[in-house]
């Protein structure tokens, strides 16, 4: 399987490295504890709290090998490459939608950083896609299922 670049932010990085090591040096000890206890109440064919337990192992450890294959893919966004006048990862923008004249702000960042409810926009999403490279002052065409939608850039921060 080929494996895909991911495209982090410094803070992203950080964010990810710390839980990989909670998962590894807090969340495996608390889960082989809960296992053990598990095990002392009985029997492992009817007992729901080892099920539990070994379940949510299996979880931690999938998490565990996903951060790892993220990590060992990752690249770190060079804020000395990027243009200060056009939008790019990294970029926070500021547009307002010229059919309804509501202003919007997007933080445009790597896919693994996407929060749509804090509007972190992926840098594959449509939105980010049509701002990508633009300058303020540009009016930018977004298709969405719904139909298209135009955004003029006020505002382009790093």
């Amino acid at each position: 399987m080929v494996e895909r670049e991911v495209i982090l932010s410094p803070e992203g990085l950080k964010k990810l490295e710390q839980e990989l090591e909670t998962l590894k040096s807090v969340k495996r000890r608390e889960i082989a504890q809960r296992i053990k206890q598990a095990r002392e109440l009985g029997g492992i064919d009817e007992n729901s709290e080892y099920e539990n337990a070994k379940n949510e192992q299996a979880f931690i450890e999938g998490r565990i090998l996903t951060l790892e294959r993220i990590l060992r893919n990752a690249r770190l966004m060079d804020e000395m490459d990027l243009d200060p006048d056009r939008a790019c990862i990294g970029s926070r923008v500021r547009v307002r939608d010229l059919a309804t004249g509501a202003e919007l702000e997007y933080s445009i960042v790597g896919a693994t950083e996407a929060d749509p409810a804090t509007n972190r926009i992926s840098h594959l999403s449509p939105v980010a896609q049509a701002i990508l490279g633009q300058k303020a002052g540009s009016v930018v065409q977004v298709n969405v299922p719904a139909g298209v939608l135009r955004y003029e850039i006020l505002d382009i921060k790093h």
